[in-house]
């Protein structure tokens, strides 16, 4: 297991500074105001999405048998390691689209220049350089964490057992022998 963009639903603000850095990322240029001033349009990979009274940031989940991947009939999107996240290389893309339909969650989405489409890359460049993806970095919140899945799953178990110890305890029970 690699590491994931773990996100803390009860944090995020939907403030979409996470889809802003992840569109300056992927800009030409790598600056917020030659985007805007330029008036590039390279789309953001991580979409805030609004359920009830909750923001939720999603994003390409990087799964073990991913189905984009598998549709692809092309190769343009790929992993360079078992453990790595999936790539998209546009020179490969034909447009099919196979790979948005493909995908259960709908985090593929097609490019606004028609070209191709969007695809979370993890940031791949930054993480070359040593540096945490762009939306991770955006978030004011710390609604989104970059980190191993294991530490992730083992503070989830942690809080799981916080909290049926402290239902058990306020109800005087104890567990079935």
């Amino acid at each position: 297991m690699g590491k994931i963009i773990e996100v803390k639903i009860e944090k995020c603000m939907a403030c979409r500074s996470c889809e802003f850095a992840c569109a300056v990322a992927h800009s030409k240029k790598k600056d917020p105001e030659a985007l805007v001033l330029d008036g590039e349009k390279p789309g953001h990979r991580i979409n805030v999405e609004a359920y009830g009274r909750n923001a939720i940031p999603i994003n390409c989940n990087h799964c073990d048998e991913a189905a984009c991947l598998m549709a692809c009939p092309t190769g343009a999107i790929y992993r360079e390691n078992d453990k790595g996240p999936v790539l998209f290389n546009s020179e490969r893309c034909i447009g099919c689209k196979m790979c948005v339909q493909a995908c259960p969650f709908g985090v593929i989405t097609v490019s606004p220049n028609g070209k191709g489409v969007l695809k979370c890359d993890l940031c791949i460049e930054r993480l070359a350089k040593g540096q945490d993806p762009a939306c991770v970095v955006a978030c004011p919140t710390g609604a989104l964490r970059y980190i191993e899945q294991e530490k992730s799953n083992k503070e989830k178990r942690q809080r799981v057992a916080k909290k049926l110890t402290l239902a058990m305890e306020a109800q005087a029970t104890e567990p079935k022998e």
